[in-house]
């Protein structure tokens, strides 16, 4: 059924939740356990559930996305006719930068237009989960369902903007609240911004909210309509990992230092990402390297211990990283002492600094920092 689906990522959407990381990329560029980009996880379920044309719809700060993507080829998305379409913000001369989903919608109606799958799959950057997206299409059909949204059970949330539902027996929303008290209430239903409609409804949805002025996809069309329309949900049990804060990154990241985590995301099916041929990393004289993920081209001269290290990262002699994550081309010089440490892409640390940060509040050293 998913060979008549077609994807939309949004990639800008949830950049304000994490301006450190993305102050310089979009939300869906940002690196992730070594080396991946957040958008991997969204773009490979919908590839390996069989979806060959992903439109990925852009604002600002997408060069590193587009470098990322490239033709799609590693995603065996680089084909004559789908594969991955980029968005771009301004479709013609008189649009605006989009300030909300719904306005993200308008601004690509003729990429949906021009399609001719039945159903779409709209999904977001900020969660990293291994789901079977036809599961949910075939669930959608079944239902004879408007909407489809997928949502996962949660204790807690300490987002500025999420939504709620609230099924029957049968699936069917019968609620849908933004931002509710949560707090005490046992558990509640989390709205994971993944969402499939049949394409021409969805286009008929943005086309009559742009003729009566609308600007929120939550507020103006769900929330209002949740009784009009057949809004089913599907619930996902499986391991989720919502990225909405430098905190809850920092915490998900180390969860994948688990094994259990990363059979759940890995094992069954393929994460794809951008191939890089590196060397293989080194671990020199002095080195010791204790439950950490170390990527290629590494050089280790010192100790890592419950660790993130991305591609051609540098750990000087006697040098000590606990805790911590250090991205891309990252240089660790000797004598350093870090813990709870998150550092950006090319980030230089010089002889003996000693920098220490926590879980509930990690220390972040920008892109291309020099201390």
């Amino acid at each position: 059924m998913t060979h008549s689906t077609v994807g939309v990522i949004f990639s800008n959407i949830h950049d304000e939740n994490i301006p450190e990381l993305s102050k310089h990329r979009t939300m869906a560029s940002i690196p992730f356990v070594g080396r991946y980009r957040l958008i991997d996880f969204t773009l490979s379920n919908l590839v390996n559930s069989g979806i060959t044309t992903v439109g990925i719809v852009t604002k600002n700060n997408y060069q590193s996305l587009m470098d990322h993507l490239g033709s799609g080829k590693d995603w065996d998305l680089a084909r004559k006719d789908g594969g991955i379409i980029l968005l771009p913000p301004y479709s013609n001369p008189t649009d605006k930068p989009y300030n909300s989903r719904l306005e993200a919608l308008m601004s690509i109606l003729s990429f949906l237009s021009h399609r001719k799958e039945e159903y779409v799959v709209i999904a977001d950057c900020d969660g990293v989960l291994r789901m079977d997206v036809g599961e949910i299409v075939r669930y959608h059909v079944e239902n004879r369902a408007d909407i489809t949204m997928v949502y996962t059970r949660q204790e807690s949330v300490d987002s500025s903007y999420f939504l709620t539902l609230d099924p029957d027996e049968t699936g069917r929303v019968r609620g849908l609240k933004i931002n509710p008290d949560v707090e005490g209430k046992g558990g509640f239903n989390l709205y994971i911004n993944i969402m499939v409609l049949q394409r021409e409804y969805l286009i008929r949805l943005v086309e009559d909210a742009s003729q009566r002025g609308l600007t929120s996809f939550g507020r103006d069309i769900l929330t209002k309509n949740v009784d009009s329309m057949r809004i089913f949900g599907y619930p996902f049990d499986g391991y989720y990992a919502g990225i909405n804060s430098l905190q809850k990154y920092y915490r998900h990241s180390m969860e994948f230092l688990k094994k259990e985590v990363r059979d759940e995301i890995f094992s069954a099916h393929d994460i794809y990402t951008k191939v890089r041929d590196s060397a293989p990393s080194q671990y020199r004289e002095g080195a010791v390297v204790k439950n950490s993920l170390i990527s290629d081209g590494c050089i280790i001269e010192g100790v890592v211990e419950n660790s993130i290290l991305f591609r051609d990262v540098k750990i000087g002699k006697g040098s000590v990283v606990r805790n911590s994550i250090i991205m891309q081309d990252g240089v660790i010089e000797t004598g350093v002492w870090l813990e709870g440490v998150i550092a950006d892409k090319g980030v230089l640390i010089r002889d003996r600094r000693h920098l220490a940060g926590c879980e509930q509040l990690p220390y972040f050293i920008g892109k291309g920092r020099r201390l």
